[in-house]
């Protein structure tokens, strides 16, 4: 793990996108809330949600439906979540921050590489289904992402089993960009060079296990949850990956350290310090 002392200039900025790009969390659990509802079981809370929130579609229904004990199948069940999501998704908006940010990174230039932009990749757990709902209205925004640099949950890069809290998403982000680099001549970035932008704490866990710094903006449901947990998240070492839910556990990486400055806790991403990671905004 890099010292808190030798992290390096930031290169590349990967991002997650539900809660941290556009503002689906309190939809999902509206969502969830109006099928709990439905059959006579009580909300969800948020010692529930925090579980589910960035990870991958499967082992969230799994760890969802063994908590909620709904008396319907589910094949049911997702019939009726995706009828409400569908419903719902293209109501989603931008983050405060969010399109500020994303346009100065694109023009953005690192201390260590003056001479080219940030680069810039999507990773999130978002099926490609649900994905195409919550983005089709927001292309102002997701412009920023090439395609192939977009990497969501159901993608092949990523092997089944191998999403979030596993490091295998954003170092499949990292290679979508350096593949290209290599193509172009130039230099691979190294994990240690990107910033991971999450809202999980799973995420959280991923980018720092796949030796990346993170900067974690949680829900304030998550958050008040999570009270006094803060540095321990920031450090990936909550042991997400350790839970039974589906994920294939070898070749975890490493979690950081408490306290080793590989993560930094914002309320938001208005008003973001470039400064603090050496990257140059454009004039």
């Amino acid at each position: 793990m890099v010292s808190v002392s030798t992290f390096p200039p930031v290169r590349a900025c990967l991002f997650d996108m539900d809660g941290l790009l556009i503002d689906t969390e309190d939809i999902y659990t509206d969502v969830v809330n109006i099928i709990l509802k439905e059959n006579n079981r009580p909300l969800m809370p948020w010692s529930i949600k925090a579980q589910l929130q960035g990870r991958p579609g499967p082992a969230a229904t799994k760890l969802f439906m063994d908590w909620a004990q709904l008396p319907i199948p589910l094949s049911e069940y997702l019939a009726r979540l995706s009828e409400l999501h569908s419903a719902s998704f293209p109501a989603c908006a931008p983050l405060p921050g969010v399109p500020e940010l994303l346009a100065t990174l694109h023009a953005a230039a690192s201390v260590a590489a003056p001479n080219e932009t940030i680069e810039i990749a999507l990773a999130t757990s978002s099926a490609s289904s649900t994905f195409k709902v919550k983005t089709a209205h927001l292309q102002d925004l997701f412009k920023f992402f090439a395609l192939a640099q977009q990497v969501i949950g159901d993608d092949p890069r990523v092997a089944q089993g191998r999403g979030k809290p596993a490091p295998d998403i954003y170092l499949v982000a990292l290679e979508t960009i350096n593949a290209r680099r290599r193509g172009e001549g130039k230099d691979e970035i190294r994990p240690e060079e990107c910033l991971v932008f999450e809202d999980s704490v799973t995420g959280v866990e991923s980018g720092r296990r796949a030796g990346m710094r993170v900067v974690w903006v949680p829900h304030p449901g998550l958050l008040a949850e999570l009270k006094g947990l803060e540095e321990r998240v920031l450090a990936g070492a909550i042991g997400e990956a350790n839970r039974d839910d589906g994920c294939v556990n070898e070749d975890l990486g490493t979690a950081g350290t408490v306290g080793d400055g590989g993560g930094e806790l914002r309320g938001s991403l208005v008003a973001f310090d470039y400064a603090r990671y050496g990257i140059i905004p454009a004039v």
